[in-house]
């Protein structure tokens, strides 16, 4: 088990390996000012050869000191892409393709993640497919990527008719959360990862809920040891999941609450015009409007589940698209069974539950409060 600079480590148990996640307030300098990234994640490199997958907002900040201290013990290369949701695509899974082939990489290549959830998603992608699978490592360099999508091995890159819906389950050989990383972050990113933070408190646990409540204004002020706290937890309650269910056929499926209809959002306003979480937060009220309905949440807890969004500067209220629209476009869902939409919803603020069995008028009444 890995041991963090700042908080305890956590394992990852899967059928497949386990790995550590370290969750560090300093991997990006040392005691000399120097990076240390590159110590934290040596270890995990199997073989000589490198290629770091980044984009170009986070490569001025984090790639030089990286790949300088990586290339004194491998073969470095990289690949450098444009930042988005809308290039989480094809085209730039065929670069990174591109790089491997043209610097002759072969099965001990690791590939490491360093950026947000589009960068984890398209290096695990690419990891898993090349020469049938390769190793990667995921260096997180948001909060939603931190809290959520670096961990428990989903990959994946989107389609013009829906997110995320090609892709490979692929775990990473470990995950380093740096906290100080944060600080560069834009503030409306910042909001968003936080959207994934708040799905874990409603879906399985009131009482981080109340921590939240009281603790998400030192969070938006950027107190980084309140932050590695939330990351901390958010963590160990995936890795709880994923444990138990590592290819989503079960309980790991909880962890999408708010993103049938966040996906609905993101598809049909354009990939990268919503953020994901601005999505998910949306996609939760109507989540939690829809279980108000079925009589599980009260309109107190539906109207608690908006302002603990909005302490964090989220929207509340999705953009209007069409009854039928929306609907077409959540029956490309994942989770749908049998011809069926199933959804998470809330049985009551800290637990959700995977359901097709509500009345489909329901589902539209909710879709036709935000129609167009």
């Amino acid at each position: 088990m890995a041991v963090s600079l700042f908080l305890d480590g956590l394992t990852v148990h899967t059928q497949s390996h386990d790995y550590p996640i370290v969750i560090t307030e300093s991997a990006t300098e040392d005691a000399t000012g120097q990076s240390s990234m590159a110590q934290q994640i040596a270890p995990y490199i199997n073989g000589r050869q490198v290629l770091i997958v980044t984009n170009d907002t986070v490569a001025p900040l984090y790639l030089a000191s990286l790949e300088d201290e990586l290339a004194a013990h491998f073969t470095v290369k990289v690949c450098v892409l444009p930042d988005g949701e809308q290039y989480k695509n094809q085209a730039s899974i065929n670069h990174i393709y591109d790089v491997l082939m043209d610097e002759h990489f072969n099965r001990d290549v690791t590939l490491i993640a360093l950026g947000g959830g589009v960068i984890g998603d398209m290096t695990g992608f690419a990891a898993a497919s090349f020469m049938r699978g390769v190793n990667f490592i995921q260096i997180p360099t948001t909060l939603l990527s931190q809290v959520d999508s670096s961990v428990g091995g989903k990959t994946g890159i989107n389609h013009s008719q829906g997110k995320n819906m090609i892709g490979a389950f692929w775990q990473p050989q470990m995950v380093l959360a740096d906290m100080s990383t944060l600080k560069t972050l834009p503030a409306r990113e910042l909001s968003a990862g936080l959207a994934e933070v708040i799905k874990y408190a409603l879906i399985m646990d009131i009482a981080f809920l109340e921590w939240l409540e009281t603790n998400l204004p030192a969070m938006m002020a950027l107190d980084l040891a309140v932050l590695g706290e939330a990351v901390k937890r958010c963590c160990q309650y995936k890795a709880d999941i994923v444990a138990q269910d590592e290819r989503e056929s079960g309980v790991r499926a909880l962890l999408n609450f708010g993103h049938t209809f966040g996906h609905v959002i993101e598809t049909h306003e354009g990939y990268g015009n919503w953020l994901h979480g601005e999505a998910v937060a949306a996609g939760m009220v109507q989540a939690a409007e829809l279980s108000q309905k079925l009589g599980w949440l009260t309109i107190e807890d539906v109207a608690r589940v908006k302002r603990v969004l909005e302490l964090a500067s989220l929207p509340t209220c999705p953009p209007a698209i069409e009854v039928q629209t929306a609907l077409r476009l959540m029956g490309h869902d994942k989770k749908v069974k049998h011809g069926q939409i199933r959804l998470i919803l809330l049985k009551s603020l800290g637990e959700a539950v995977l359901t097709n069995d509500f009345d489909a008028e329901l589902l539209t009444d909710v879709l036709s409060q935000h129609s167009a």
